[in-house]
């Protein structure tokens, strides 16, 4: 039984609750969940605008990936230090002006500024990413694979926000090109923040006593922490690096920006459309089969990835990709909320998320190195021993649980 399984819940109150919280966070991820997808597209163009150097023109979304990495850790202690709903705000406040400073930016032609609304995008990045914690909050155990779920299923509308804000505004404000995207942008984090006020978490019972349950280095050290937090790095990690590389391999096999932009749609989607039944297929059949079904598709995505090159082969890789993203990280979410009690949950769940978005940024600064220097095929090789570790750790939780029960 997890940690947090014991607690005293009234789950009928509880899910009540949370199927509230989960209606607010998806629309909150709806509006913010583009933030991330306007900084990738526009950074490198407005990098290669701004910067006094060609080569730094990817610098931006290096920038807004620390950030995001950056603010895990403040993220969780704001929410334990003044609450949830506090932090989540605060993270929309955040977002809202370094999207104006990026507009400022783009208007005085200062790149500095520029990395500077980067880093603040990516801070807000690190909020909206712990909404799906947030969700399972106020959720019964039976209840919360499918909080997590459908939170993240607003990522479906955030992936058609996004693009489409781009292309209505790239050129409201000439010739400052993306000006009023960013102005767009700060928008919805704005909107993103005013929908957020609406959400319920009550502070948990010991955390007003200001008591913090177990050190966390107790409780990272269990096995089934360490599986969950191992295998959300690796998917968040793996899919990263080969999504961040695809675009230029494909550049590099001679098809269009426009096949590699429609790739990136698919993918985006395939990321969140099976978030509305992920959840309950995890309350189906459990979290470790849902878990190494990802990983299989992870696994699937490499292997098409080294049979050959053409438009569909990389269109397909995207898909498998965004498939086994969603069912392996969710999994691990859904195993991770189960590590703790709800006093000690903002501290676990920030550490979760800085050990995640680590991966992240280290996927991102690998990524273009490893194709550069060893080409598209190296890239996804790189896969096979990192699924093959996270699948020993998740053997090795379920063995050591198996003898303690025995």
């Amino acid at each position: 039984m997890s940690a947090i399984s014991s607690a005293p819940i009234n789950a009928l109150e509880g899910d009540r609750l949370a199927r509230r919280n989960v209606l607010v966070l998806a629309t909150a991820q709806a509006l913010a969940g583009g933030n991330s997808t306007i900084v990738i597209t526009t950074g490198g163009i407005v990098g290669a605008m701004l910067a006094p150097d060609k080569g730094l023109a990817t610098l931006p979304i290096t920038i807004m990936v620390l950030g995001m990495w950056f603010g895990t850790l403040p993220t969780g202690a704001l929410a334990k230090t003044y609450g949830r709903r506090f932090a989540l705000v605060a993270g929309a406040i955040i977002g809202t002006i370094s999207a104006l400073i990026a507009s400022l930016a783009v208007l005085w032609g200062s790149f500095p500024l520029f990395l500077l609304a980067s880093f603040g995008s990516g801070f807000f990045g690190a909020t909206y990413q712990s909404y799906r914690f947030a969700a399972a909050d106020t959720a019964s155990e039976t209840f919360r694979p499918k909080a997590v779920s459908w939170v993240m299923a607003g990522g479906v509308l955030s992936a058609i926000i996004g693009p489409q804000l781009i292309i209505f505004t790239k050129d409201l404000l000439p010739p400052h090109l993306f000006a009023a995207t960013f102005l767009g942008q700060a928008t919805f984090a704005a909107l993103a923040g005013v929908v957020l006020l609406f959400v319920k978490i009550p502070t948990p019972a010991a955390a007003k006593g200001k008591t913090g349950g177990r050190p966390l280095g107790q409780i990272i050290s269990t096995p089934r922490f360490i599986a969950a937090a191992a295998c959300g790095v690796v998917s968040y990690g793996l899919m990263n690096l080969v999504m961040t590389s695809t675009p230029l391999a494909m550049l590099a096999c001679d098809h269009s920006v426009t096949d590699a932009t429609l790739g990136l749609q698919w993918h985006v989607l395939a990321m969140f459309v099976p978030s509305f039944f992920t959840g309950s297929v995890i309350a189906r059949v459990g979290v470790e089969r849902v878990m190494v079904l990802g990983f299989a598709l992870i696994l699937a995505s490499a292997t098409v990835a080294l049979l050959g090159i053409t438009l569909w082969h990389f269109w397909t890789v995207l898909v498998l990709l965004g498939l086994g993203w969603n069912f392996a990280f969710i999994g691990a979410t859904t195993m991770v909320t189960q590590c703790y009690t709800p006093e000690e949950r903002n501290k676990v769940q920030a550490f979760n998320d800085f050990l995640v978005f680590g991966s992240m940024a280290l996927g991102s600064f690998s990524s273009g190195q490893l194709l550069a220097k060893f080409g598209w095929a190296a890239v996804n090789q790189v896969v096979f021993p990192a699924v093959m570790a996270a699948a020993a750790l998740l053997l090795w939780r379920k063995l050591r649980e198996r003898r303690a029960a025995a």
